[in-house]
């Protein structure tokens, strides 16, 4: 059994559009030719690789393992490729990178300091939420991601480079704005703006509450940074958010930190991709650079004093 790389890649284009005629248009092939290159492996493999749903083609099992292997021969193409490239120097290259919404607040600030060191290299940039980086990382759709502590059991390896303070936020009009050293217990019993439930702040925020024997009361749940920023500023609710995604809001005023007592959370934000992962030269460079120098390029915004 030996399928062409041409063949993998229809059926590659086949998945992902789960369409013979959408994958024929992007690859710029007539709908026989697609047909006919599948006929052929499933030929080869002696087992169906796809099944009709209506107008939906979806992979059978046979199809889903032989995706997989589709997919890491592509990864290792694209490396192959950045390998030779970077044996020219590293003047030029790619770094494709996904990040959580939450680091987007910090991340142009790292990218444009790197870009001072390699303006000639061309990056890509995706934004995410959990589930999606995970996924992303998993199946080598990009370099690396920048989020929170990866899972378990994913084959992905995270190193951290910079802090994560996760601190409880309110409107400047909320009553307890005004207080100083104010008891864990006193906050839990106020509704919370949360994200989704995959969330890296919510999950952390819910095991910190659990392991003080107290439960986070979900008010309200958003799935974007700034919609829970606005829910807070508008009074509907208190707000677990990183530190680095409220230095506007709390230069303007409209947002305070809560001086809870053993908050903040700290956390730290991690350089994550998969195991085994060989870099090209290029991103390399970068996991290198802010492993070493993010720290010190980004600051904190301060946090104002307590009120005796």
């Amino acid at each position: 059994m030996s399928f062409t790389l041409k063949q993998l890649r229809i059926f590659s284009e086949i998945a992902k559009h789960q369409s013979y005629t959408h994958a024929a248009k992007a690859l710029y092939l007539s709908q026989p030719a697609v047909s006919m290159q599948m006929k052929n492996m499933e030929d080869l493999a002696g087992l169906p690789l796809f099944e009709r749903l209506g107008k939906i083609v979806t992979l059978t099992e046979a199809g889903k393992e032989l995706l997989n292997y589709a997919e890491n021969i592509q990864q290792q193409l694209n490396e192959a490729k950045s390998v030779l490239e970077d044996l020219k120097g590293l003047k030029r290259g790619k770094l494709h990178l996904t990040m959580a919404s939450t680091a987007n607040y910090f991340a142009p600030q790292l990218i444009a300091s790197f870009k001072r060191q390699y303006p000639y290299v061309k990056i890509t940039l995706d934004v995410s939420n959990r589930s999606g980086l995970v996924h992303a990382v998993e199946h080598n759709l990009t370099d690396m991601a920048i989020m929170g502590q990866p899972p378990k059991g994913h084959h992905l390896l995270g190193i951290a480079f910079m802090s994560n303070p996760l601190v409880i936020i309110a409107a400047p009009s909320h009553p307890l704005a005004t207080r100083s050293t104010i008891p864990l217990h006193e906050v839990a019993d106020e509704p919370f703006i949360v994200r989704e439930p995959d969330s890296g702040t919510r999950m952390a925020a819910e095991r910190f509450f659990a392991h003080h024997n107290l439960e986070l009361i979900a008010g309200m749940e958003m799935n974007r940074s700034e919609a829970l920023k606005q829910a807070v500023m508008a009074e509907l609710g208190l707000g677990i958010v990183s530190l680095h995604t409220i230095e506007m809001e709390l230069t303007l005023k409209r947002l305070v930190v809560l001086h809870v007592e053993d908050f903040p959370i700290m956390r730290h934000w991690y350089i994550v991709y998969r195991e085994g992962k060989r870099f090209a030269a290029i991103p390399e460079a970068f996991k290198d650079f802010s492993i070493e120098q993010a720290e010190s390029l980004i600051s904190l915004p301060e946090i104002s004093p307590l009120i005796s």
